[in-house]
């Protein structure tokens, strides 16, 4: 008997089949949802009806057959009488999973179904020039039916040959790349591996990892939590931990949520989350979930409250999108709070590799500051950990509300143990992204940041022996070695300061004022270009008290051309320490230094 489908818009169905969903792989995903929630609503009324379902295992069977060009889908699930099959096949966006609930809602957990708008099954024509329907209800004497339509409006629907309950959807390929087993497992792998219901493949049991979120955290042991973090993501390094998710209010949500290792190769651009909606996998493509700071999480969401598109292929952001997103965050923290506050010595071992996370989340939401300001911590030079707050507490009446830093790469420096012999506090930076934290600091705490080779402090200076004696020009003798000093460098840009530094092993160091570091800090990390006027501008500070800088004033008399080699010499190897000297610059270093030990040599030998 032929009829007509019952379409409300002329021309759905090729709209549907063509273009409804952007990636024709979903076709599997609709089909093996469908029966999944097929064999859960058969569970639902063998609790509510007492029916009897047999002893058959209820699975989910794919089978494809290269000779025949077909693909077959099969459940033993609640199968359908021919008046249903018109009812939720033949209505297009009819959605027979709504019609269930509202008739058998147990408001329980396991009994969710993935069904939503009623659209899927068409899927099948992006795939298929026929698609056939054999079905038979679980009802006491329902006759099997059988459905046939070629993607046109036109269908045939007559009695069926199925003899025992359940569904087989045939679909005969149009497209051949749908016949290699490779492929479809390929889809099943992405969409369906965490579907409750076994789903095989020829003989092969494609979900036979039950997804790790679904179980209580008190039950999860850590080895599982990285065993699943695998299944999820095989080729990478084991994550250094995990935040396990379980709201129930004011949105249903569950997933686990990992701190990933970031190596060199890591890709920070790159969104990696999985979201899930009762477990059949939407996409990971999802930032609208998660503010930008934590796109770089591992790990997987499963909430049937985020919004889909009608084809359940990506988020549509709304408001509830954003507040699932605050919820997230605050959950987030919430857990390095407490890690931090029970376990600190994890928490400290796991910094470097959640420092990252947590920098970029307070520059760019100021809730999470105000959570995350209680566990961001930063290493001193006393080899401890503490807050920027306890660094304010303990020394805010020494330092002038001033906070002394310095990068990681400089510990055994000479000029850091100018601050150390001093019991000056100094806390490590770790990189450009400490350049942007300490300005936000800076603003919301009223302090100021400097980098130890930013400035010159009173705290490293012995002011009882500057070099204060006066020529017959009134000239100071710090001021006649700083204008020699800067004769012989012959550099424009560069500005020369003799200073009694408080220890006579450093001869000089390079200070680069705290905020031109900065802007060169933040030009660096947006790719731009140092403006030329402060390309290079710093200044050599070099100390009265060094033994080398009094023998090169006393050489200047004597050997101009040594002195002056020296000269630039040591502010070679200054640039060389701070890391500052342009590789540009090596081959002549190099070559000076071998001459300058020539013109000692001779000296000596004199």
């Amino acid at each position: 008997m032929k009829k007509k489908l019952q379409i409300h818009s002329e021309n759905i169905l090729p709209i549907i089949k063509k273009w409804l969903y952007s990636n024709k792989d979903i076709f599997i995903r609709e089909l093996v949802s469908n029966s999944c929630d097929a064999i859960s609503k058969l569970l639902v009324l063998q609790d509510l009806e007492n029916i009897e379902i047999g002893s058959d295992r209820l699975a989910i069977t794919i089978n494809i057959n290269k000779e025949k060009k077909t693909i077959t889908i099969t459940d033993n699930g609640i199968g359908m009488t021919g008046d249903e099959v018109e009812q939720y096949i033949a209505q297009i966006a009819f959605s027979g999973a709504e019609e269930f609930v509202k008739k058998y809602n147990t408001n329980k957990e396991k009994d969710q179904f993935i069904g939503h708008f009623g659209l899927g099954f068409y899927s099948a024509f992006m795939v298929s020039k026929l698609v056939e329907i054999e079905t038979l209800s679980y009802k006491e004497d329902s006759k099997p039916a059988h459905w046939l339509c070629d993607g046109s409006s036109d269908y045939e629907l007559n009695e069926g040959t199925r003899t025992t309950r359940g569904t087989e959807i045939t679909l005969h390929i149009e497209d051949e790349e749908y016949l290699n087993p490779i492929k479809i497992r390929s889809i099943l792998d992405t969409y369906c591996s965490f579907l409750q219901h076994p789903i095989y493949l020829s003989d092969d049991q494609i979900n036979d990892v039950e997804p790790l979120w679904i179980k209580p955290a008190s039950e999860c042991k850590d080895q599982e939590y990285i065993d699943f973090y695998h299944k999820l993501y095989p080729l990478e390094p084991n994550p250094i931990f995990w935040i396990h998710l379980n709201v129930d209010h004011p949105f249903n949500l569950k997933g686990i949520l990992y701190f990933p290792k970031i190596t060199p190769r890591f890709d920070f651009q790159t969104s990696m989350i999985k979201l899930f909606t009762n477990r059949v996998f939407v996409s990971d493509h999802c930032q609208d979930l998660f503010p930008n700071f934590l796109t770089i999480l591992r790990g997987a969401i499963d909430t049937p409250d985020v919004p889909l598109n009608v084809s359940r292929s990506y988020l549509q952001t709304d408001s509830t999108v954003h507040k699932l997103a605050a919820h997230i965050t605050k959950k987030i923290s919430d857990r390095l709070t407490t890690l931090y506050n029970n376990e600190r010595e994890l928490f400290i071992s796991y910094w470097k590799d959640i420092e990252t996370i947590i920098k970029l989340g307070i520059l760019h939401d100021e809730k999470f500051y105000e959570r995350a300001k209680l566990f961001l911590i930063w290493k001193n030079t006393q080899d401890q950990w503490l807050t920027i707050e306890e660094y304010i507490e303990k020394h805010k009446e020494n330092y002038n509300d001033k906070i002394f830093y310095t990068i990681q790469d400089s510990e055994h420096s000479h000029f850091l143990n100018l601050y150390k012999d001093k019991n000056v506090e100094v806390i490590y930076g770790s990189g450009p992204l400490d350049t942007a934290t300490f300005n936000y600091l800076e603003n919301k705490l009223g302090v100021n940041f400097q980098r130890i080779d930013g400035g010159i402090d009173d705290l490293i200076l012995d002011k009882n022996r500057e070099k204060t004696l006066l020529d017959i020009d009134g000239k100071t003798e710090a001021s006649n070695i700083a204008a020699f000093i800067k004769s012989r460098l012959n550099k424009e840009h560069i500005e020369v300061e003799a200073k009694s530094l408080t220890s006579e092993t450093l001869p000089a160091f390079v200070m680069i004022d705290e905020r031109l570091r900065r802007m060169r800090d933040y030009l660096s990390m947006t790719q731009k270009e140092m403006p030329n006027e402060l390309l290079g501008k710093h200044t050599l500070v070099v100390n009265t008290n060094n033994p080398l800088i009094s023998a090169i004033i006393k050489l200047k008399n004597k050997d101009v051309d040594l002195a002056s080699d020296l000269v630039n010499q040591i502010y070679d190897l200054s640039l060389l320490s701070q890391k500052e000297l342009h590789p540009d610059s090596l081959p002549l270093f190099i070559q000076r230094s071998s001459t300058v030990l020539q013109k000692l040599a001779a000296h000596i030998s004199e």
